[in-house]
């Protein structure tokens, strides 16, 4: 839920507009000192004994080389060329803060696992003053463990996986049933539009239409500013985003006192979305006003991750036939089966297919829609001999264990068997990360398969289809290049 690369972007920014972006953004950050200091604490002495690394320019340190190297086929170089020459865990300067890039799996797991005392989440500057200081993305300690613990158990229970799937399939369907063969079909763009629909059901409670609608169109507004100057003067994009936020917030606002009049008081058994949810808690911290920002802020990390995650598996089972074979035939026998009986399928039969979850879980690694999280140590802390300063920022980068082949064989290969008789349902494990872990694992991990499993189940089964040639965009989303064009064929 806090990764500062599951952000979502409306434009495709060349690299050097972006490096002219980075350097006029550094630079106001260091003129303002909003950030970490860009001199190591006290601490520096024994962390370049332990630590090797380089802090690149004065100011940008190596942003611009992270950068471009994002833009390029192998975003991975920036990090391969430091570990060969560093380890794994080394320091530098990015996004305007001194920084320890982790790609050990054990150094990350203890990181993320931390609590508010050791580390807490770190985003870039525009993206704080987006979210505010009440947002379920930024605060720690007892609020941040009560709000994520009822949204978590609101996800895992059996009410909402059915309404979702009940959902899901009514929008899918409708959508597929517009599908015309005569003309591509970007999977990128249906994916989107369906996610977010069931995401504004199920955080609250919102059904299509008009006012649907203009929450999307706010919607892009706002995110097209989480990567801007943090500068907020009229004209600007960040202040654009902000104006899109109060006006959604006020929606939201709207549907909260609607609750309130004609729910009464809600019991957690009769909670229909996150809202209702949050509501029937008796907290005083819990404002109206709190829980509608936490709304919005809750659509950033979902509103991306759904639609990538199925845009990826499209894209790696057109290049394996092997793979789509064994997805295919595997859902159209739960699919006989269930006509055979009778009985639609149910959210746990979707969920109970092997191969498919083989599938997910096999994108999730190779895709890396999460590249990593960023953390501000709040004091000298140690880890496996490394010292990371009080102030210094740590970036657990996910992608570098994901595609390790000391962890993964043949790491760049999609490989969905590798994932035969293993337990991934946990969603995380040491070698594992793709939805972060500790106490900010995100809760909507078991929603974000579900969604893809309806959305490849019915897919593999009703159509047949060639996909156009299109590439992987890895900076600053992960997404598709041409929006993972395909050209369908409905199967009699």
């Amino acid at each position: 839920m806090d990764s500062i690369f599951l952000l979502s972007t409306t434009t495709t920014i060349t690299i050097i507009l972006y490096a002219a972006v980075v350097v006029v953004f550094f630079t106001f950050i260091f003129i303002n000192k909003r950030r970490c200091p860009s001199k190591p604490p006290s601490s520096t002495v024994a962390v370049k004994r332990i630590l090797s690394g380089t802090m690149g320019w004065p100011f940008i340190g190596e942003t611009l080389d992270f950068i471009s190297c994002g833009y390029t086929d192998h975003p991975q170089s920036f990090i391969d060329k430091r570990r060969l020459l560093y380890g794994k865990v080394f320091k530098s300067h990015l996004f305007g803060s001194p920084t320890i890039v982790s790609t050990d799996a054990e150094v990350s797991k203890i990181i993320l696992q931390s609590d508010a005392n050791s580390f807490v989440p770190s985003y870039p500057k525009s993206l704080t003053e987006l979210m505010g200081d009440s947002s379920i993305l930024r605060i720690n300690g007892s609020l941040h463990r009560r709000i994520h613990g009822l949204i978590g158990s609101f996800f895992k229970s059996p009410y909402l996986k059915a309404q979702v799937t009940s959902n899901m399939r009514k929008l899918l369907l409708k959508s597929m049933a517009k599908w015309k063969e005569d003309g591509p079909i970007y999977i990128q763009d249906e994916t989107k539009h369906i996610a977010f629909q069931v995401l504004a059901k199920v955080l609250i409670g919102l059904d299509p239409g008009e006012e649907m609608e203009f929450l999307r169109i706010q919607f892009q507004k706002f995110i097209a500013g989480l990567m801007s100057l943090p500068i907020k003067l009229p004209g600007t994009q960040l202040h654009r985003s902000l104006e899109a936020k109060k006006k959604m917030v006020k929606l939201v606002l709207q549907i909260i006192r609607d609750k309130r009049i004609n729910g009464g008081s809600i019991s957690q058994l009769d909670s229909k979305d996150v809202v209702d949810v949050l509501l029937n808690d008796k907290s005083e911290k819990l404002t109206d006003e709190l829980i509608s920002d936490n709304m919005i802020d809750l659509m950033i990390p979902g509103e991306d991750s759904v639609p990538l995650l199925i845009t990826l598996a499209i894209k790696y089972l057109s290049d394996c036939p092997k793979a789509l074979h064994q997805l295919k035939e595997e859902n159209l026998e739960v699919k006989r089966r269930k006509k055979d009986l009778g009985d639609p399928l149910r959210w746990d039969d979707y969920l109970s297919l092997p191969f498919t979850q083989n599938v997910i879980t096999e994108t999730l690694r190779l895709g890396n829609i999460i590249m990593g999280v960023i953390r501000k140590a709040m004091k000298d802390v140690e880890i496996k001999g490394y010292l990371i300063p009080k102030g210094w920022c740590v970036l657990t980068h996910f992608r570098s264990v994901h595609l390790d082949d000391n962890n993964h064989e043949s790491p760049l290969q999609f490989n969905p068997w590798r994932w035969q008789d293993r337990d991934t349902s946990s969603g995380s494990s040491t070698c594992f990360t793709p939805f972060g872990g500790g106490l900010r694992l995100c809760p909507g991990l078991d929603l974000a398969r579900l969604e893809a499993s309806i959305f490849l189940h019915h897919f593999v089964t009703e159509f047949r289809w060639i996909a156009e040639d299109d590439t992987i965009i890895n900076f600053p989303t992960v997404r598709m290049k041409n929006r993972m064009p395909i050209w369908i064929k409905r199967e009699n």
